[in-house]
């Protein structure tokens, strides 16, 4: 989904050349893309921020609302790490460049397609930049003993999201999340999940910045 019909003929053709790849649609703003979304119930949209017709980060947070197992990539030219922050917090599951290689945004398609989180390399060394400058992570919250995984649900748990939410947007049973929740809890060394939640809420709310 982009404003500007040269990229997307470009990306069109940058994904016929793969076989795992189908374009099921294309749109110029947000309701012509509501209405692919309506008719075509893609597995993975890929937007540009200045997808013309409203708020692009709204836009976002109700196609998750509304489609919970769609997976959400942008694609756009603002390199700040800012908007990866708020994208992220919308919903979306991705945010790469149109400076990025072609190939990495492949990658970071099939990554987000496969229920993971991608972030453009460049862009995250230098959100890792800023937060070891600025804003250290405490003790208490680094977490080097949790699988990817874990990782992903323990910040999808602290963003407010139940099991049966968490399952649907990564894709898997409501019984693996809570499997993976307990073995959240053995390693923070955490008694109740009301505790993890808690915790979780708290790390989530230290990496994120004001979004007035």
């Amino acid at each position: 989904m982009d404003d500007h019909p040269l990229l997307r003929e470009g990306l069109t053709q940058l994904l016929g050349r793969h076989d795992d790849f189908a374009v099921c649609g294309q749109a110029a703003g947000i309701s012509e893309a509501w209405t692919v979304l309506e008719q075509q119930s893609p597995d993975l949209m890929v937007l540009d921020l200045r997808l013309g017709g409203g708020d692009v980060l709204e836009f976002i947070k109700a196609v998750r609302a509304r489609h919970d197992r769609l997976r959400i990539l942008v694609l756009t030219q603002h390199d700040e790490p800012v908007y990866v922050e708020r994208v992220l917090h919308a919903g979306a599951h991705g945010y790469v460049t149109k400076e990025d290689a072609p190939m990495e945004v492949l990658n970071a398609m099939r990554q987000v397609l496969q229920g993971g989180l991608y972030v453009s390399r460049s862009l995250a060394e230098r959100m890792l930049g800023q937060q070891l400058v600025s804003r250290p992570v405490p003790p208490e919250a680094r977490l080097k003993d949790l699988t990817d995984r874990e990782f992903t649900i323990y910040q999808l748990l602290g963003q407010g999201l139940s099991s049966r939410e968490i399952a649907g947007r990564l894709g898997l049973s409501v019984k693996t999340v809570e499997t993976h929740r307990e073995n959240i809890k053995r390693k923070r060394g955490l008694a109740t999940t009301a505790e993890l939640v808690q915790e979780a809420t708290e790390w989530w709310r230290s990496r994120q910045l004001p979004l007035a």
